[in-house]
């Protein structure tokens, strides 16, 4: 369970280290497709509910895919649109963090400020965790 002051810190790193730095929108959801913070620059006309629940199953569809190959996890899941794109992010195995951008960013980019964020927001959740 996370507390509200939690929460809060994890939206403001969203806010400060993805949707500052050009991601249209970052959810963060627990693994049944909960929307746990959902934070987006501007109008975001996007169905969140359906994207969270949606982006669950695929993520364990994907986690199942890979243990056939015989792999633990694949360790990027990333769709790419004409326009859009969707990152998906593992925390703790309790959560995802859904990235949503734009050509304007590029993946690697992303890949590095996700990684910055995510490395903050376990920080934030194992302090929780121990208390």
């Amino acid at each position: 369970m996370i507390k509200d002051s939690q929460l809060d810190n994890i939206e403001n790193i969203l806010n400060r280290n993805l949707i500052g730095k050009g991601v249209k929108s970052a959810l963060l959801i627990d693994m049944s497709g909960n929307i746990i913070a959902n934070l987006a620059s501007g109008k975001v006309d996007l169905d969140f509910y359906s994207l969270a629940a949606l982006a669950a199953g695929n993520y364990g569809a994907v986690g199942f895919m890979a243990s056939i190959v015989g792999e633990d996890d694949f360790y990027l899941l990333f769709h790419r649109g004409i326009d859009v794109n969707v990152h998906f992010t593992n925390i703790l195995d309790e959560y995802l963090l859904l990235s949503i951008f734009d050509n304007g960013l590029s993946l690697g980019f992303l890949r590095l400020i996700v990684a910055d964020a995510v490395k903050k927001i376990k920080f934030l959740l194992n302090y929780q965790v121990e208390k």
